[in-house]
């Protein structure tokens, strides 16, 4: 399936190119930091900065694009999205900006025109609370947190 999606590159990130899949089946569009050439951003670790895009998308009514880590990023880096998956909803029309976070051991460089993180766009269900008295119960109850264990067959059968 796919959709048509209108962008505005914003001054700063005009001569980036767009946002593409790198691969035929990949599910996300690689996003460009849009900083200057001669201004790259230093992530020490620990730090989180707003990265621009130099981009700003208008989804459809019913969509979202979510803001996601390269996996290659965070593997060699520890550099990831803070608010994975950032929410980019379908009325907002400023810059899309990577919130990054650099969890690793040393400094981490981001730079113009660097790949920092990918976009899905996916469609929204919208729901509708019903508020009731008590919900029905299920085997697995309240069992939150670890409650269906980490090895072989799940706790609750």
């Amino acid at each position: 399936m796919s959709i048509s999606v209108n962008v505005e590159r914003l001054p700063h990130g005009a001569d980036l190119p767009l946002p593409a899949y790198a691969s035929a089946q990949a599910a996300g569009l690689d996003l460009m930091a849009a900083l200057p050439a001669d201004a790259p951003l230093v992530l020490a670790p620990g730090d989180w900065a707003a990265v621009p895009t130099g981009l700003a998308i208008a989804l459809p009514e019913g969509f979202e694009a979510q803001v996601r880590p390269r996996s290659g990023l965070a593997f060699k880096s520890g550099v990831t999205v803070l608010n994975a998956p950032g929410t980019v909803d379908a009325d907002y029309r400023g810059e899309v900006k990577v919130l990054l976070v650099n969890h690793g051991r040393d400094p981490f460089e981001v730079t113009r025109g660097m790949r920092i993180a990918q976009m899905v766009v996916a469609p929204v269900t919208r729901i509708k609370l019903a508020e009731i008295g008590k919900l029905e119960e299920t085997a697995r109850g309240v069992g939150g947190f670890g409650s269906t264990g980490l090895l072989g067959a799940p706790v609750h059968e």
